[in-house]
């Protein structure tokens, strides 16, 4: 286990990335904060965000119950053995991380009946069993090894979901994929991850009492990409706004990933009546007010209304 946030997590790219190819099942706990330059130490996701084709499973926790929630399941799903996979849990920086919160905790003795021991199937100190790790690998196997990658994270969902519902078991707290609010008969909604959603649902619960049927989804699991679960769940959702705490530099508009990842994962279901907007905010630790989620609401309201939208990467709370 290890812990960074920022330009620490960025420093180690290359490593990330070893850690991820030679199957190690490592839990970082990251929290999150902006890069450099200019010099910024307080929240939003561009560290996390650039790793996210590193090949590491990436969970997003809201407060800090679920951060220490994440994490506890992390060690279980890195460890499983159709995955060994290493798993970052990700709180944010200044936010859940320098905050302050009442948190419920599992014993010690419960949290290490649940996570076990790990008897790894191959031991770098097992003199009597040599084994080679990260040797040279020509094009000869590198690509069939990309492919395992790729094929173990396939098997991600699941796993997940079973730890998440063992968790509920010892803890009474049950997790999955998706955190939906007011989705059931949803025409408009809101996607946003990490601790911007208690300030949305807030939003969503005054917007509801005035007969707006908006709802909130919050994404825990965003690598691997919960594509068919957020297909499923907004296909009969008329306009999404889609919120990021990082930019995608160069992307359409300088959109953000999380925006880029949905709009994909709904072009490719043959989703062409859902109409996806996107917004950047907080960057460098930049405020998220009630009044920033209302004007989401407003346009929303009007993309549903019309289905224009007018300009489909906006930056919330910007000054001109």
């Amino acid at each position: 286990m290890t812990a960074t946030a920022a330009n620490g997590l960025a420093l180690m790219w290359e490593v990330i990335y070893i850690a991820s190819s030679m199957r190690l099942p490592i839990v970082m706990s990251v929290v999150n904060r902006a890069l450099s330059a200019p010099l910024n130490i307080h929240c939003d996701h561009s560290d996390s965000m650039g790793a996210r084709d590193a090949g590491w499973i990436q969970l997003y926790g809201e407060s800090a119950q679920e951060a220490y929630d994440n994490t506890i399941q992390a060690i279980r799903i890195a460890e499983h053995p159709d995955l060994l996979t290493p798993v970052m849990s990700m709180q944010d920086g200044f936010i859940t991380g320098h905050g302050v919160e009442r948190v419920e905790l599992v014993s010690d003795e419960a949290i290490k009946e649940f996570v076990g021991t790990y008897k790894p199937a191959h031991s770098l100190l097992d003199v009597d069993h040599p084994a080679t790790y990260g040797a040279w690998d020509m094009y000869d196997f590198y690509f069939e090894h990309k492919r395992q990658q790729t094929d173990a994270l396939s098997k991600a969902m699941p796993i997940i979901r079973e730890v998440g519902a063992e968790y509920g078991k010892l803890s009474g707290r049950t997790y999955g994929i998706l955190d939906t609010y007011e989705m059931d008969d949803a025409e408009l909604a809101i996607v946003v991850l990490s601790s911007s959603a208690g300030t949305t649902r807030t939003v969503v619960r005054a917007l509801r009492a005035k007969g707006i049927k908006i709802g909130m989804v919050k994404p825990r699991v965003f690598r691997p990409f919960p594509a068919e679960e957020l297909v499923d769940l907004l296909q009969n959702v008329s306009a999404v706004g889609v919120m990021d705490r990082s930019v995608s530099f160069g992307a359409m508009d300088g959109c953000g990933p999380l925006f880029l990842e949905l709009c994909a994962a709904l072009f490719t279901a043959g989703n062409s009546k859902t109409r996806v907007i996107n917004y950047i905010y907080g960057l460098g630790g930049r405020d998220l007010v009630p009044d920033h989620i209302e004007q989401i609401a407003q346009d929303l309201q009007g993309i549903a209304a019309t289905g224009e939208i007018k300009q489909a990467v906006n930056y919330l709370g910007l000054r001109g």
